[in-house]
């Protein structure tokens, strides 16, 4: 097919010319890259990506089209999407449609056909940048100041944008082969009652509570903990999110008087969120981690991982000295992947324990979890 040209302008002034890509427009964002060879449409529909264009380092993307079962939100998040080269073809019985196609009904700007791996050494040696990508205007100038304008995700409360409007109950379980999640109507017997923070949570992440046997009912960010602690659930669940946590801080507020009285388990922005409530800080990474092969060892049983993970921030591990002990770390950068306490009940990793897309390495913790709210239960 004859595709329109596209430009992609970064804030330093780099400019790659490609050809459009699913919808035709102009969208800016932080330009990231993530390294998983798999999964595009769980990480287009990962409300973690709220803000953000996201370049794929795999170089075909496509090939086995779209579906509808595996989103991980009611919607993409993404602002754009940077590939190199999109399949032509969408080859799998579970496929219903083409990744163009999905693209272009849900607005998302992206662009095809530049060197992906010049990006992704750009943003590595330089960090994360603002950038823009266009079907309309092609000058390189005018899309450079563009970017320069863009607002970054610090000091934004991203969260806002993503959550859940009202509380809803989550029922369904994990995929199987043999009718995918609709095969299994009745559920595990749920021992646990446990109230799920939305800061941008991901479907799978509710499937493995579900399927740990936990009643989960999911309730928006600005929750107050009065209200949590009026349902007397059995333990609390802080879901992964966009952006910087710091603008987020009624979340830690809240969180903050949660601890003690309920057992918690936070990922990834919740991870923060909650070092935040403890006293902790929290820095943005150079380039963030984003892919589905971060390693990860869990310094309490000495196991390395391979974790999914989503995130521009992180934990400071100075901040954290004679708060909370550190239980996971990246065997990449060193970075915090874990912490939990010695008073409270209550621990978190900084990566997303959900395998979509990704390994199944960390579905312990969900385990972990319930063994922390039986615990603290008797």
């Amino acid at each position: 097919m004859e595709r329109k040209k596209a430009v992609l302008a970064l804030e330093d002034g780099t400019i790659f010319e490609g050809l459009a890509f699913g919808a035709e427009g102009e969208t800016t964002g932080e330009l990231v890259f993530n390294t998983s060879m798999t999964g595009y449409q769980e990480v287009l529909t990962d409300p973690s990506y709220k803000g953000q264009i996201v370049t794929m380092t795999y170089s075909q993307q496509g090939n086995y089209g779209v579906n509808d079962e595996d989103v991980e939100s009611r919607r993409p998040w993404v602002e754009g999407f940077v590939v190199k080269e999109p399949s032509p073809r969408a080859s799998s019985w579970r496929s219903t449609g083409t990744l163009e196609d999905y693209l272009k009904r849900h607005g998302i700007v992206g662009i095809a056909g530049i060197d992906t791996r010049a990006l992704t050494r750009i943003i590595r040696t330089e960090g994360a940048m603002e950038g823009v990508i266009s079907t309309e205007d092609l000058d390189p100038k005018s899309l450079v100041y563009k970017a320069w304008k863009s607002p970054g995700l610090v000091g934004r409360d991203l969260v806002k944008e993503v959550t859940t409007e009202k509380p809803f109950h989550w029922t369904e379980r994990l995929w199987r082969l043999e009718g995918g999640y609709k095969s299994l109507k009745e559920k595990p017997e749920a021992r646990f009652k446990v109230v799920a923070y939305d800061y941008g949570v991901k479907l799978n992440i509710l499937r493995n509570l579900v399927e740990a046997g936990c009643d989960v009912t999911v309730v928006p960010a600005s929750t107050t903990a009065e209200e949590v602690l009026e349902m007397d659930p059995d333990g609390v669940f802080l879901s992964n999110g966009p952006g910087d946590p710091e603008p987020v801080a009624y979340a830690a507020e809240n969180v903050k008087k949660l601890l003690g009285k309920k057992p918690v388990f936070g990922i990834c922005l919740g991870h923060q969120i909650l070092s935040l409530a403890l006293g902790g800080k929290t820095y943005k990474l150079k380039f963030g981690h984003h892919g589905a092969n971060q390693p990860v060892m869990d310094l309490t049983t000495r196991k390395v991982e391979i974790t999914s993970q989503n995130h521009s921030f992180a934990v400071d591990p100075e901040s954290m000295k004679d708060i909370a002990e550190i239980t996971h770390t990246n065997l990449n950068d060193t970075t915090v992947e874990g912490i939990t306490h010695r008073d409270y009940p209550l621990f978190t990793v900084q990566y997303h324990p959900g395998a979509s897309p990704g390994p199944h390495d960390s579905q312990y913790l969900f385990k972990r979890f319930t063994d922390l709210m039986e615990k603290s239960g008797k």
